[in-house]
Order: C-alpha cells, then structure tokens, then sequence
C-alpha cells in the first residue's frame, strides 16, 4: 500500500544565483520608540539599558526592539505574539505607515528607509498590499468597486480593472456577489473582499494584520484553508500578523515569536513545537496538536537501500529493512534481513514486503495507519526520491515530546 504526498519547492524566480532560496525582505537591528526623545532612547539601547529603565527614565516606549530576520521569497512567515509584543507595530514598520528609529529594512535589495515619497507610494501601490483586521471596505461602493479601488488609483482602463477585479473575486469565490454591498456579505465574505482587493494590484508581498481574528471560528479556519489554498497557486511572499497560536502554526512556513518587542524565536513549525526556546515559547505550544505540526520530514532516518540489480546488504540487525529502490532511486519495495538471510547475497530484486511511502510534508496523522504495517515508513520528495525512513518507535517518539531528547528534529 503506498500513500503520497507533494511537497512545493522554489521555482526559479524564488532561487538566488547559489541555487538557494532568495532572499525577499532583509530586516536588521529594527528599533521602533513612541515617546518625546526617541533618539536618545536608542542610544540608551544601545548602551545596553533595558526597555524598562529607558521607559522609566525617559518617558519613551520601546515598540520594536533591535529585530533582525529574513524573509525567502514566496515563504508565509507568520508573527504571532500577545497584545502588546509589538507584532503589528512591526508590519506597519514594514511598509512605512510606521517610519522605524533605527535599524534597515530592505525589499529585494531596496533600502525600504532610503525610498522617496514617490518611491514610497510607488511600493504601497504595486509591490505591497495590505489585509486588515476589519475589512476597511467601503460601504457606499459595490465589491467589484472596492476590489477594483488599488488599480483605479494606479490608472488603469475601466474595462482592464474590472476585468482584472472579477478575475480575484472569482478566485477567492465571490464572483455572483460582484454588485452586492458589504453589509449584504457575511464577515467571512467581507474579508474575502479584502483579500481580493490585496490581490487585485498583483503585488509581491502580502501584509496580513491579524486578518482572521474577528471572524467565528468556523469561518476563520475556512478562511486559513482559503489561504493555504491560494498561496500554493499564487506564491506571494506573506506575513502574517496572529496572536493565535494553532493559526501561526497552520498557515507559517516559518513563525517568529515576539515578546515585549522582541524576536524570542524564529523556527519552522515542528521545530517550534519539538525545540520551544524558553519557557514562554513552550507555554505557547503546550495543549497543542502535535500530530498535525510535526512533520515526518523532521524525524527521518538513514536507510538502508539497494538497487534491483546490486546484491543486498548483509544484516545488520535480525529484522533490518532494506528498501529496494529503482535507478531514480525510487523505493519499490522492501526486504527484511529475517526473510533474506538464508538468501546470502541474493539481489535486492528479491522483495517480499508490503509498505507505505508518505511525502517529508507529511504530517504524523498520515504515519499512524502505517504504524500498524511493521515495517519503516519510506519518506520521500516531491519527485518520490528516497529521503529516509521513519519507525514507528519514532513516531510515538515525537507524540511524546522526546525530540530534544533525541537531538531535535532538523530536517523540518
């Protein structure tokens, strides 16, 4: 029996001239101060006060906190933290409705603080959109007008924007709602209206300030699916502002945790919920579903393989699993040292074993039928190649929460 699933991987205009993933948003040392004296309270920063006594001593409040990450093109980076970390003091800082104190921004190499007001409203217009919290839709107009607002600021022909508008509303599902007003729309349509306004511009990066949050809960995981959905066909560069851990961990291919305008932590998913940097970190994750985070790509091993016409390893182990696999290496079957040692160095074209291959995106609910078979899970990359396999043993290993004790999960 064999199950699989795809895994998405960089196109070409994701990568930089290395082969590695490109390097979208650049951020280095951001401090953003509300106050009477934001300059010297940087250089109090700097000196190394902390925000308490630069807060007691100046009256000066310090949002954002020297933070320093980068964002790959294409990735969903989420910001998740408390009311008042600073995460949507952050977003605004990254299109500049907050000018930050100190510190770079850089968009595609582009020194965001050294833009023009021109260049700056060029940005906003084009390569930047917005996703509120409450919608910001415009009674009085209809959904294809509001969707179709950013490309009338930009100029375009009537028929070109309204063509291009009832092409995103189509996309997010809204296309027989085109002349209804947004009191006529549910919460769950209305954001949907946003989201098609953002879209409508093309622009390269999305900026998504908690946009989920004032919706039911039904409507809100429908809408994070409808999200999962449409970055896997559009591949826009995301950040997603949430306070919701189970949402961060849903939609981030990475999430960084702030506290108090810091960055405590930056990490994948499963390495946020197998390796939680501190104490509050792992307060965040507690109670969480970690069948559905952890993902077997995190937790794979070496495996022991050989092609159709080489001979078969000698055993190990009584019970050692071999995983035959084709000249693209391509497991297609299996062959256990207990049945093949009477064989001697017979040809691993010998396989007598059923098994289950599962995608390294695959998360641990996809193991646990397999769990039942007795033999490893084959895990493999989107073009089916053998990555490794994961044992049952470590499945169970990873529910328990003993990944630290087993080095942590570094293939996440």
């Amino acid at each position: 029996m064999i199950a699989t699933m795809s895994r998405r991987r960089p196109d070409s205009s994701e990568l930089d001239q290395t082969g590695g993933e490109r390097t979208k948003v650049k951020v280095r040392d951001l401090v953003k101060v509300f106050g009477p004296s934001p300059e010297a309270a940087v250089q109090l920063l700097m000196a190394g006060e902390n925000a308490d006594e630069i807060r007691s001593r100046t009256g000066n409040t310090i949002a954002i906190n020297r933070v320093s990450f980068d964002i790959t093109a294409s990735e969903t980076f989420v910001v998740m933290g408390l009311s008042g970390s600073g995460k949507s003091t952050l977003i605004r800082c990254l299109n500049r409705l907050l000018t930050p104190t100190s510190g770079t921004i850089e968009i595609d190499g582009q020194d965001l603080l050294a833009m023009s007001d021109a260049e700056l409203k060029l940005f906003r217009r084009k390569r930047a959109a917005m996703v509120f919290q409450h919608f910001a839709l415009l009674p009085h107009r209809t959904v294809l007008e509001n969707v179709e607002l950013g490309l009338k600021i930009q100029k375009l022909p009537k028929v070109e924007r309204r063509e291009r508008a009832a092409d995103v509303l189509a996309l997010v599902g809204l296309s027989s709602w085109e002349r209804s007003r947004p009191r006529e729309l549910s919460g769950g349509m209305q954001q949907r209206v946003g989201l098609a306004r953002a879209l409508a511009t093309d622009p390269d990066i999305l900026l998504m300030d908690e946009p989920f949050s004032a919706l039911d809960p039904l409507i809100r995981r429908d809408m994070q699916d409808e999200l999962v959905e449409l970055q896997r066909r559009l591949r826009k560069t995301i950040i997603f502002i949430t306070h919701d851990i189970a949402e961060a961990l849903k939609l981030g291919d990475r999430v960084a945790v702030m506290r108090r305008g810091e960055i405590v932590q930056v990490a994948s998913p499963a390495e946020l919920v197998g390796l939680p940097a501190d104490d509050y970190v792992a307060n965040f994750i507690r109670g969480v579903d970690r069948a559905s985070i952890i993902r077997l790509g995190s937790i794979v091993s070496v495996a022991v393989r050989a092609r159709t016409s080489e001979p078969l390893p000698q055993p190990a182990q009584a019970g050692q699993v071999v995983f035959v696999v084709d000249d693209a290496d391509r497991p297609i079957g299996v062959s256990t040292a207990n049945s093949n040692a009477a064989h001697g160095r017979e040809t691993a074209a010998a396989r007598d074993e059923e098994f289950v291959q599962l995608s390294v995106a695959a998360d641990l609910r996809a193991a646990f039928p397999a769990c039942a078979c007795g033999v490893p899970i084959a895990v493999v990359d989107e073009d089916r190649r053998l990555i490794g396999t994961v044992r049952p043993s470590d499945v169970f290993a990873a529910l328990l929460d003993q990944g630290a004790a087993t080095g942590g999960f570094p293939h996440a």
